[in-house]
C-alpha cells in the first residue's frame, strides 16, 4: 500500500496576487519554492530551475541577458535569492567556440566563473549549460517519481511517446554536463514545438516563455505521468506481491532499535555514523514483495538517487514469521563484511588512473523484511534525506517494473557519477566536520539549566541529543527552543523517571531508533533536599537515594549495554555536587546520595576502560540560574541554614568561594562537553570542580 499522498493530485500553488508585485528574479525564486514543496517534484536538493533576465550591466549600463539558475549545491525548496548564479548570456554562448570536445568538456566548468555577471559568488552548477542553451525565457529540471519512473523503463523512448506524443521529447542517458547541454540545443533547434524533453535514467525538462506557464507546465506533465501510471497499475500487485508480513508498529520499532546499534559499529569505522529507522507503508509494501531482492541488486537509476545511497542496499536477513533477532545480529557482521567486499570490487572493476581514493565502503540502506528501511550517514539530516531518495527510488521501481521491466545505470556509468572528479572536488569543499559530529547524547534532566545547557553545548559541536525528563512540559519548551536554533533532525525527546526501570529501558531504545544508539551519556537527572537529621524522614533518604545513586546506575547500565554493542566506546558524565565531597550543614541525604554517586562513576570507570567507556565527573557548587531544585523548598531551606534570605543566597555563594565567582549553568556545560570530547579522550575516573573553588572539596 502506497502512503496517501501519492494519491492526491498536484497542487496548483501560484497565487497571481503576489506574483504580480514580484521582478523577474523573485519570481523564479517563488517557482522554485513551489515546486521543491512537493517532494513528488523533486527530491531534496535535485533539480534545479532558471530564468533568463535582461539586466542593465553594471559596468556599462547596457542591457544585458542574464542567466539566473539554481547554484552548486542549492535546494530549490528551500534557495532563497543569494542561492541563484547569475550569468551572462552572451558569455556562456561565447564557450561553444573553447568547447574541444566530450573527453574534454570537464573543463567547461573552470569557464563557468569567467561569465559572473555582477560578481555573484554563487559557484555555478554542472547544469549550468543545460538551462543555457535551451532558448526559452524559463526552465525547470525536476527529478518527480513518475518521470523517472518513464525514464528507468526498459523501453522508455517509446513509453514517453506513448504518454506525452510530440510535446515532450525524449533523450537517451548521457552524464550531466556541457556535452548535455549541446544535446538539449540540438533538441530544441529541432522539435521547436516541444515543451520538455525526458532524459533516459535521469529527469524531466520542462520550459516557457513565462514564469508562471513554466510552473503550469511542469506541473501539467508530471500530474499526467502519475495519472497515467495510475490507470495502468490499478489492480496490480507491486513488486510481484506480498510475500511478507508486517510486524506491529511497535515490534517493528523495537527490532530496529536494537538493530542499528549493531550496525553503527560495524560501519562508523572512519567515522561516527548516525542512523534514521522508516517504516512508511511504501517502504514496507517494498521489503515485504517478492521482487524486492531483485530490484535492489539493480541499484538506483537517478544519479541524485544513488549519490546519496550508494549504488544498492543490504538486504538483511530476517524473516518476520519467525522473528530471531539474535540470529540477525549474529549474521550481521558477515553480511556487513561481505557488502564491503562486494563494493570495494565495484570500485577496482570501475576505477580510472585519475579516480579519487576508494571512499567508505559500507552500505547506506538496510532493507528488513517485515520490519522497515534502516539508513545510516555522518549526520543525522543526511540519514534522513537518504532515506527519502530511496523511498524515491522504491517508487520509480514500482513504476517502471509495472509497466515494462526497470532497469539502472550501467555499472560503469554510476561509477563515473559517483567518482566523478568534480563530484569529489564538491566534497573536498565541505566544510571539515566539527568536534562532536556523528555523536549521539542523551542528557537525563534535560529540562533543566544544567542540562539544558550541555545540550546546547553538544548541539553546537554538531552532536545529536535526546533529553530526557520528567516534567514534560518543560522538556517540551527546552526541545521547541533548541529545534529552532539546531534543527528538527538533531532533538529528540523522552519523558522518563530515571528510578523506573522499565522507563530507562524505553528510553535507550527510544534513542537507538531515532539515532542509532548511543556515544555520551550525561547524568544529571537531579532533586535536593535539607534538614536536620532529626528531622531527615525515611521517605526523603530514599527518595534522594532513589534519584541520585540507583537513577544514575539505572541509566549507566543502559548505557554500558548498548555502547558494548556498539563496540566503539562511549563517555559517561555524571553531574554530581561539591557536595558529594565536601560536607554540608543540614543535608545528610542529599550529601550522601551524591557521594554514593561519585563512588559509582569510579567503580563504572574501572568497568569501561577495557572497552573505552570513560566515565567521569563534574562537581559543581551553588548553579542557581535555571536550576529546578532551587525554586522549591530547597531554596528557602539553604537560605534560612546560612541566615539570608532568598536574595542574599546567591551573594553569599559567590563570597564564600575562593574565586568569588557565581557558577553558571553554561560552565559546567563547558566542563561536561570537555569530559565527553577527545580533547580528555586519555581521562576517566575524574572529578572536576566547577565550584568557584571551595577548599573542602579538594580532591585528595
Amino acid at each position: 500500500m502506497r502512503d496517501s499522498q501519492s494519491q492526491q493530485p498536484l497542487e496548483f500553488k501560484w497565487v497571481d496576487a503576489d506574483a504580480s508585485k514580484m521582478s523577474e528574479p523573485e519570481k523564479l525564486l517563488y517557482r522554485s519554492n513551489l515546486l521543491g514543496s512537493d517532494k513528488r517534484i523533486t527530491n531534496y536538493g535535485g533539480g534545479n530551475t532558471s530564468a533568463k533576465v535582461t539586466q542593465p550591466d553594471p559596468l556599462t549600463g547596457k542591457d544585458v541577458e542574464v542567466l539566473w539558475v539554481k547554484g552548486s549545491g542549492g535546494d530549490v525548496g528551500s534557495i532563497k535569492m543569494d542561492g541563484f548564479s547569475t550569468l551572462y548570456m552572451d558569455k556562456l554562448n561565447a564557450l561553444k567556440g573553447l568547447y574541444r570536445g566530450v573527453e574534454f568538456e570537464d573543463e567547461m566548468v573552470g569557464y563557468l566563473p569567467h561569465c559572473t555577471f555582477n560578481l555573484n559568488p554563487r559557484a555555478a552548477s554542472i547544469d549550468t549549460p543545460l538551462h543555457a542553451y535551451v532558448p526559452a525565457k524559463h526552465v525547470d529540471h525536476m527529478h518527480p517519481d513518475a518521470i523517472i519512473a518513464i525514464a528507468a523503463a526498459k523501453d522508455s523512448k517509446a513509453l514517453t511517446q506513448q504518454i506525452f506524443g510530440d510535446t515532450i521529447g525524449w533523450l537517451p542517458w548521457k552524464k550531466p554536463g556541457y556535452e548535455l547541454g549541446l544535446w538539449l540545443s540540438d533538441f530544441c533547434a529541432k522539435n521547436p514545438n516541444a515543451k520538455g524533453v525526458v532524459l533516459e535514467s535521469h529527469g524531466l525538462f520542462t520550459w516557457d516563455d513565462d514564469a508562471r506557464e513554466c510552473y503550469k507546465l511542469t506541473l501539467e506533465i508530471i500530474q499526467k505521468a502519475m495519472d497515467w501510471f495510475e490507470e495502468q497499475t490499478a489492480g496490480k500487485e507491486a513488486f510481484g506481491g506480498e510475500i511478507h508480513t508486517s510486524l506491529p508498529a511497535e515490534e517493528r520499532r523495537s527490532i530496529a532499535a536494537r538493530l542499528m546499534p549493531a550496525i553503527r559499529g560495524m560501519v562508523s569505522g572512519q567515522q561516527h555514523m548516525v542512523g534514521h529507522f522508516t517504516d512508511s507503508d511504501t517502504v514496507l509494501e517494498f521489503v515485504n514483495a517478492k521482487d524486492m531482492e531483485r530490484l535492489a541488486a539493480l541499484g538506483t537509476s537517478c544519479p541524485d538517487h544513488f549519490l546519496r545511497t550508494k549504488i544498492c542496499p543490504l538486504v538483511v536477513d530476517f524473516d518476520p514469521a519467525k522473528p530471531d533477532v539474535e540470529a540477525t545480529l549474529a549474521g550481521l557482521t558477515d553480511a556487513v563484511a561481505a557488502y564491503r567486499e562486494g563494493y570495494t570490487a565495484y570500485y577496482e572493476r570501475c576505477k580510472h588512473d585519475d579516480s579519487p581514493a576508494i571512499r567508505d565502503p559500507n552500505a547506506v540502506v538496510y532493507l528488513v523484511p517485515g520490519v522497515g528501511m534502516i539508513t545510516f550517514a555522518k549526520d543525522k539530516a543526511t540519514a534522513r534525506i537518504s532515506g527519502e531518495f530511496y523511498v524515491n527510488a522504491i517508487n520509480v521501481m514500482r513504476g517502471a517494473d509495472a509497466v515494462s521491466e526497470y532497469q539502472g545505470l550501467p555499472e560503469q556509468e554510476a561509477f563515473d557519477i559517483e567518482y566523478w572528479l568534480l563530484e569529489e572536488a564538491k566534497l573536498q569543499r565541505m566544510p571539515k566536520p566539527k568536534a562532536l559530529a556523528g555523536r549521539v547524547a542523551l542528557v537525563t534532566g534535560g529540562a533543566g539549566g544544567i542540562g539544558t545547557a550541555s545540550a546546547e553545548r553538544y548541539l553546537r559541536e554538531g552532536a545529536c541529543v535526546m533529553l530526557a525528563d520528567i516534567d514534560e512540559a518543560a522538556l517540551a519548551d527546552t526541545a521547541k527552543a533548541l529545534k529552532a536554533q539546531y534543527s528538527d533532525d538533531v532533538v529528540r525527546t523522552v519523558n522518563m523517571n530515571v528510578t523506573d526501570e522499565t522507563a530507562v529501558a524505553d528510553a535507550y531504545l527510544d534513542i537507538s531508533a531515532e539515532f542509532g544508539g548511543v556515544d555520551i551519556l550525561v547524568s544529571n537527572a537531579g532533586i535536593a533536599s535539607s534538614a536536620p537529621v532529626t528531622e531527615t524522614s525515611l521517605d526523603l533518604w530514599n527518595m534522594n537515594m532513589s534519584i541520585l545513586s540507583t537513577g544514575y546506575f539505572l541509566v549507566s547500565r543502559e548505557a554500558f549495554k548498548v555502547m558494548q554493542v556498539q563496540n566503539m566506546g562511549g563517555a559517561v558524565v555524571f553531574v554530581a555536587s561539591k557536595n558529594g565531597l565536601a560536607a554540608s550543614l543540614n543535608a545528610s541525604a542529599y550529601c550522601t546520595a551524591k557521594a554514593s554517586e561519585i563512588h559509582l562513576a569510579r567503580c563504572l570507570a574501572l568497568e569501561g576502560a577495557p572497552i573505552g567507556i570513560r566515565v567521569n565527573v563534574v562537581n559543581p557548587d551553588a548553579v542557581l540560574k535555571g536550576s529546578k531544585i532551587w525554586s522549591g523548598d530547597w531554596l528557602k531551606e539553604r537560605a534560612e541554614t546560612y541566615g539570608k534570605d532568598k536574595e542574599g543566597l546567591e551573594e553569599h555563594y559567590r563570597e564564600r568561594s575562593m574565586l568569588k565567582r557565581s557558577v553558571l549553568p553554561e560552565d559546567i556545560a563547558e566542563a561536561a562537553y570537555f569530559l565527553a570530547s577527545d580533547l580528555s579522550a586519555k581521562s576517566t575516573g575524574n572529578i572536576i570542580n566547577v565550584d568557584a573553588g571551595n577548599v573542602q572539596a579538594f580532591t585528595r
